[in-house]
């Protein structure tokens, strides 16, 4: 077996089981409830409105497994990201994000997968899942960061690649990103983001508040800044 035989032979075995699962996973989903896009006069970096409304009471993160987690634990403001391996806003919130939780010592990312564009994007979030589950949240987002540093598409094969260059062991990452478990936790996180409908990539969970889409750096900086200050995105 050739260097790439695993990452090869994962593209085959999950090609059309992944292909099912992400079809059956979009017919599972539910409408999302009809919901007030202007909650909180929250502007862009651009000075357009930013969509957001009340999520529901019943909603919290921590009830959701697969959540890539960084920051503190005893951080003050938890902001989730729902987000797309091939979402171009969201390579960009990427660093953006890094940037803001490494100066902000009091802030808590969390990081869901809303992988609807394709199925590479699905493919790739089972092999972050497999990366989480073998090597823990601070390995899973330093991949998450190398995905979203190389340039062109992400895909299951291309997310093999990244983690071997990172020296993890490409063949249990292949046999775990491979079970009905690993499939059933992203399946979750996509039902989850269309049940609260986050409907663009990506949204944020911040102080019970949707915010659909990335407003920029700056407007994100702001809204934590607020939470924390009254437990809202934005402050009467």
């Amino acid at each position: 077996m050739t260097d790439h035989g695993p990452i090869d032979a994962l593209s085959r075995r999950l090609m059309l089981g992944s292909l099912l699962g992400a079809v059956a996973a979009k017919t599972l989903l539910r409408p999302a409830q009809a919901q007030e896009d202007g909650l909180y006069p929250l502007a862009a970096d651009d000075g357009k409105p930013v969509a957001n409304y009340k999520l529901p009471s019943e909603f919290s993160p921590s009830d959701l497994p697969g959540i890539v987690w960084h920051g503190s634990k005893e951080a003050d403001v938890v902001l989730v990201e729902f987000f797309d391996y091939n979402c171009p806003y969201c390579r960009k919130a990427a660093a953006d994000l890094d940037a803001l939780v490494s100066k902000d010592k009091n802030l808590r990312l969390g990081l869901a997968n809303n992988a609807v564009l394709g199925l590479g994007s699905f493919l790739t979030a089972r092999v972050q899942q497999a990366v989480l589950r073998l090597y823990g949240p601070e390995r899973a987002y330093a991949f998450h960061k190398q995905l979203f540093a190389h340039r062109g598409s992400n895909d299951g094969v291309g997310a093999l690649s990244v983690a071997k260059t990172m020296g993890l062991d490409a063949s249990a990452i292949e046999a775990s990103a491979n079970s009905d478990m690993i499939g059933g936790v992203v399946k979750r996180h996509i039902q989850l983001a269309a049940d609260l409908g986050f409907v663009a990539s990506p949204s944020f969970a911040l102080s019970s508040v949707g915010i659909v889409g990335y407003p920029g750096p700056k407007s994100i900086a702001r809204m934590v800044a607020a939470s924390r200050k009254c437990d809202a995105p934005a402050c009467g």
